[in-house]
């Protein structure tokens, strides 16, 4: 069974970047609901024994289009979440460590810079989606985005996500209406590049 992602916060920690009634919204409701239908899919597939993510880099083995089109979208809308909830903090690591810190640079220039392209692929996605920071398992870094639930692991190109930044209106419309990019930059303020640099350390080490 794919479990939500339980907050390691609480639903007003996140104030005044992002704020109590859009938390409580988009996990309690949003994020609910992906999780709960993406469970029924999984199962309806009989894939339901694969991770999320070997599941969603699975979707060209599921025959039935409506069923991998409904796994796309219900596990990216899980996956996707999941992620984004877990690297914001209240009290966040502003810059990363080791071995990302170093990739950083190494690609980027700067974390500024990295945090400007992101930061454009966020903006710049036309209607729902998201915004990317990804990693090979080499370690190599890439910036990205999607359109509605896909992810890079959907998209098949061999990369894993470490920053999910989710561009629905449903996650900022609340606070900051049609102003993107104002939200956009309240979420640099919550990102907890300690979180981030762990997991990047994880996925590499594989």
């Amino acid at each position: 069974m794919y479990e939500q992602i339980k907050l390691p916060y609480a639903t007003n920690a996140l104030e005044p970047f992002i704020d109590q009634l859009t938390v409580e919204t988009h996990h309690g409701k949003h994020h609910a609901t992906y999780t709960k239908t993406f469970n029924e899919l999984a199962e309806k597939a009989g894939m339901s024994n694969l991770s999320a993510e070997e599941l969603l880099a699975s979707l060209d083995k599921v025959s039935d289009e409506t069923l991998r089109k409904g796994l796309r979208n219900q596990g990216g809308g899980y996956y996707n979440h999941n992620l984004y909830f877990e690297m914001f903090s209240p009290s966040p690591a502003k810059v990363p460590s080791g071995k990302l810190a170093e990739e950083i640079d190494k690609t980027f220039g700067s974390l500024d810079e990295l945090k400007e392209q992101l930061s454009k692929a966020a903006a710049g996605q036309f209607g729902s989606g998201w915004a990317w920071l990804s990693t090979d398992k080499s370690g190599k870094l890439t910036v990205s985005a999607s359109p509605n639930q896909d992810n890079p692991i959907s998209e098949g190109k061999g990369l894993i996500p470490i920053v999910a930044l989710d561009v629905w209106e449903h996650a900022y419309y609340l606070k900051y209406k049609n102003l993107r990019p104002d939200y956009i930059k309240a979420f640099f303020e919550i990102l907890d590049w300690s979180k981030v640099s762990e997991r990047y350390n994880e996925i590499i080490k594989d």
